[in-house]
């Protein structure tokens, strides 16, 4: 097949111009080998120029050491890459001290590699490619000749996704060690024009991903998590958008990025209107001693652009990490229902209490049972046992082999929870090895959760973590792992460091993870692996690359549920979320809710329960396995459909999103009303994302109606008279 040239650069205009069939990405060279940005948006077939950066004098405004006149300077220019001391004023890309302590770095063009296929970087999450030619990568080198560091600005684009991934390196030439102090994974400066918004997903434990939209002022608008994770309280996706767009319409920048650790996101309009967005490590505790001939590599960030609103820009989000984020073999296959003994025992079991939720599993069709937290050391609560992987003998007397041959014996798989990064003071692990915690030297370490944090930086520390799990893993057959992480980083301190590399940690702490997630999901790639911290607390693109699902949240109250669902679809695809039926009233909220409702919502994502199911009443029970029966029926349409959202609960007592087949002959659609109201409204409910041409059955009532009929003139929706109520429409396309 022959390879299709995807960027292009225009020798006489100096421009670089990345497109595949919808976007095209162009910047170019210019003055003073300034790299400046020029355009991202809809593909255009050629460029010619027009939108090289004006010249004009701006009073308080430097210019270049080397211009001939005062019309060009770096404080108003759209850049690639910006640097602190180099005249640019607004928030800068990178922040590097020189061995002789200034800050001062001028980066300027030095030449380009453009190749077919994506790179590796090293150490770290990205997105990839599975074959060479689907993407091109363009590296272009800057360099700072005062200083001898060259910058490396790489971009890969895809030929089938609307999707640009950016980093940067650094290479010290020098003879002299340098810190980095800052370095974003991307820059984009956007020209002054219409009034623009930022979307973001704030939020809190047991509240995550709530969807905030603002407008953008004159300034900087920081979104950060400075907790050493992701974190609940705020995501590390942003998005920039004109006012006036809504889910179908309207221009919109998505960007996410592929790190599980502290993050920042940065957006400046300038004195002069335009927009600056910076996305990297946060800067705040980061410090990073690079040597004479080595180089740093910052995460990836993946950026989408959508003409047609946000629910497009989460589609291109949605395939890209779906297809090129997420790997091995579950990264397609059906997830399997599951129980989770967590809400219906805490710790307050053992194997014989656990047996009969295992036998009502079996009965209610559900094809996993989960074992949490409470099953090693000697844990009977959260005060103990961290670090110390060996099962809980008083709790399993047999071992834990005999109880996960009796839950395959009933046919089903059996999965585990672990918390490896955490470590107990009163474990054997902190006895052995009390500096393998984070601990600044004579202080008191803060406890969370009664827990303290393992090193992961540290070789010695993944190594006996590992070498205690897998010890696990070889035991029995295990078929799925939840790794759980239940507090954030403090006494950010590690004793093999210096005292000049102290501002490290934080990102070795995620480097060294990623090393032991890479290695232990490699070579058990049997196992399905999901993603926790407290619930939600780092959901994130970087996650998705070793475990293709992720708890989405501990609130499984199911009205909850619908925003930060919402919110959380907004940059991550369906099949990363799980969501679990849980009791009534629920334990987080105390909220009542009908058996119907809290599946319906469950069944919009990876369907699981987290409640003792044999106490669940005989209507209930009957309800499950219903509901059951029907989600194994959809659960490929879920789990890998098209996701669309077509009424926000951010705005309205409703709710609606639904899920279509790739050949659009099928369409699955959930309906939600918060509160019951005294004088309801009569409500539309207008689809989207069908074939106009298709004529489609209503499973349930056999309506036939028209796909441009369902996306046009809708239908009204039926009145209930109940708080937290929900409606589920199913539709199958008529042959012929």
């Amino acid at each position: 097949m022959k390879l299709k040239n995807l960027i292009n650069f225009d020798e006489q205009q100096q421009v670089f111009h990345l497109h595949n069939g919808n976007i095209s990405y162009i910047l170019g060279i210019d003055e003073g080998g300034v790299l400046s940005h020029l355009y991202f948006g809809p593909r255009i077939k050629n460029y010619h120029g027009q939108l090289k950066n004006p010249r004009k004098d701006r009073g308080f405004s430097d210019n270049l050491p080397e211009a001939q006149e005062r019309t060009f300077s770096l404080d108003f220019v759209l850049q690639e890459y910006s640097s602190q001391g180099d005249g640019d004023f607004r928030n800068p890309a990178a922040i590097i001290r020189q061995a002789n302590g200034s800050y001062s770095a001028r980066f300027v063009y030095k030449d380009y590699k453009i190749s077919f296929g994506k790179p590796q970087l090293d150490g770290l999450p990205a997105a990839y490619v599975i074959k060479k030619n689907e993407a091109q990568t363009l590296k272009i080198i800057l360099e700072d000749q005062v200083n001898q560091l060259e910058l490396i600005l790489i971009y890969t684009i895809y030929q089938d996704y609307d999707v640009i991934a950016r980093s940067v390196e650094l290479i010290n030439k020098s003879d002299k060690s340098v810190h980095i102090e800052k370095l974003a994974s991307m820059q984009l400066d956007l020209p002054a024009g219409k009034k623009q918004q930022v979307i973001s997903l704030p939020g809190a434990h047991a509240n995550e991903r709530q969807l905030q939209r603002e407008d953008i002022n004159a300034g900087t608008k920081v979104f950060e998590s400075r907790r050493g994770t992701t974190s609940h309280q705020m995501n590390n996706f942003i998005a920039i958008c004109d006012s006036q767009t809504d889910e179908f319409q309207g221009n919109i920048i998505g960007l996410s990025f592929v790190y599980s650790g502290n993050h920042k996101e940065e957006i400046e309009k300038d004195q002069y209107g335009a927009t600056r967005i910076l996305v990297g490590i946060n800067n705040e505790q980061f410090d990073w001693e690079v040597k004479s001939q080595q180089t740093f590599q910052t995460p990836e960030v993946l950026m989408t652009y959508s003409a047609q609103g946000m629910n497009k820009m989460s589609d291109n989000l949605h395939r890209l990490m779906r297809e090129r984020v997420a790997r091995g073999k579950y990264k397609f296959a059906p997830r399997p229902i599951l129980v989770n003994n967590w809400e219906a025992t805490f710790m307050d079991f053992d194997e014989n209490k656990l047996k009969p939720i295992v036998d009502e599993a079996k009965k209610l069709g559900i094809e996993m049972f989960v074992l949490d937290d409470g099953w090693f050391g000697h844990r009977d609560d959260d005060n103990t046992s961290l670090g110390d992987w060996k099962v809980f003998a008083r709790k399993f007397p047999q071992g834990l082999k005999r109880f996960v041959d009796y839950i395959h014996a009933n046919g089903l798989k059996f999965g585990l929870w672990f918390e490896p990064e955490m470590i107990s003071i009163d474990s054997e692990l902190y006895q052995q090895h009390p500096d393998y915690m984070l601990k600044v030297p004579g202080s008191k370490p803060s406890p969370s959760r009664n827990q303290y944090v393992l090193d992961m930086g540290r070789q010695e520390v993944r190594d006996n973590i590992y070498n205690q799990m897998t010890a696990i893993l070889d035991s029995c057959q295990i078929d799925y792992v939840k790794w759980d992480m239940n507090r954030h980083l403090t006494d950010i301190y590690s004793p093999v460091l210096p005292a000049n590399c102290q501002g490290e940690v934080l990102h070795r702490y995620v480097l060294g993870l990623y090393q032991m997630l890479e290695k232990i999901t490699t070579e058990y790639p049997d196992i399905l692996w999901e993603g926790c911290s407290g619930g939600g607390g780092r959901f994130d693109a970087g996650f998705l690359y070793y475990m293709p699902q992720s708890w989405t949240s501990d609130n499984t109250d199911a009205v909850a549920r619908i925003k930060i669902q919402y919110g959380t679809s907004i940059a991550y695809p369906i099949s990363s979320m799980t969501a679990h039926v849980s009791a009534s009233p629920n334990q987080q909220t105390g909220r009542l809710t009908s058996m119907k409702t809290r599946g319906e919502v469950a069944m919009s994502g990876v369907l699981g329960y987290e409640l003792d199911l044999t106490k669940l009443s005989s209507v209930d029970k009957k309800e499950v396995q219903a509901q059951i029966a029907f989600y194994k029926k959809i659960r490929s349409l879920v789990q890998y459909g098209k996701f669309i959202r077509l009424i926000s609960p951010y705005d309205n007592n409703r709710c609606a999103w639904m899920f279509v087949s790739d050949d659009k002959n099928e369409a699955i659609v959930f309906s939600f009303k918060i509160m019951s109201e005294a004088q309801p409204a009569f409500e539309i409910l207008k689809l989207s994302g069908l074939d106009a041409d298709k004529t489609y059955k209503n499973l349930d009532t056999g309506a036939v109606i028209g796909g441009d009929e369902l996306m046009n003139t809708g239908f009204y929706e039926p009145i209930t008279q109940a708080d937290f109520s929900s409606q589920v429409y199913h539709f199958k396309a008529l042959a012929g």
